[in-house]
């Protein structure tokens, strides 16, 4: 059964899932039946963080145009860009490695931006069952989900969830931030 987190709720994945080595993220989410006047298209993105909270390189931004990290071993890897959200589940998915993550990476930020947000009139108001979970990739079962529950009426950009070693091990963190400037934002948030 997997366990449900509370925005800010931090949890051990040695704790809820003993040898845990790779996992998918799936983020989903619905439009609402507003009509802005054009087709909503999300993004899922990942920043590879260092100690200070920075991405390692460019090249540690994944997303539609870069889907693997850098190293050999593609320890993250975006499966692909679902421009409708249609149907039901997930409607993008990352694949972590967690045994393979670079030592100089501490933390995975998990986020979902709007493309062509202003230009579009489009906002995280518009959008709603907003989710991620982790599944373990060996046994395909979920084992958490955050779902997001309130309302992101100005918002064009929203870190979900985070992954980030502590004590040598992974944990997860339910986030739920939303932030005007969609991908921007969070691109001056993370660089150096």
């Amino acid at each position: 059964m997997p366990i449900s987190l509370q925005k800010g709720q931090r949890v051990s994945l040695e704790k809820v899932a003993p040898g845990l080595e790779a996992v998918l993220v799936g983020l989903g989410w619905n439009i609402n039946l507003t009509d802005s006047g054009a087709d909503f298209d999300l993004d899922a993105s990942v920043f590879m963080l260092d100690s200070n909270d920075k991405i390692v390189s460019d090249k540690h931004f994944i997303f539609y145009n870069n889907p693997k990290s850098p190293e050999e071993s593609a320890s993250v890897e975006y499966l692909g860009d679902n421009r409708t959200g249609a149907g039901e589940g997930d409607d993008e998915v990352i694949l972590v490695n967690l045994t393979k993550v670079p030592s100089d990476v501490e933390k995975l930020v998990f986020t979902v931006t709007i493309y062509e947000a202003d230009q579009r009139g489009q906002n995280f108001g518009q959008v709603e069952n907003a989710f991620v979970r982790l599944v373990d990739v060996k046994t395909k079962e979920e084992v958490l989900r955050y779902d997001l529950a309130e309302d992101y009426s100005i918002e064009t950009a929203l870190i979900m969830a985070e992954l980030y070693r502590k004590d040598g091990t992974w944990r997860m963190s339910a986030i739920g931030s939303g932030y005007q400037g969609g991908l921007e934002a969070l691109l001056n948030r993370y660089q150096n």
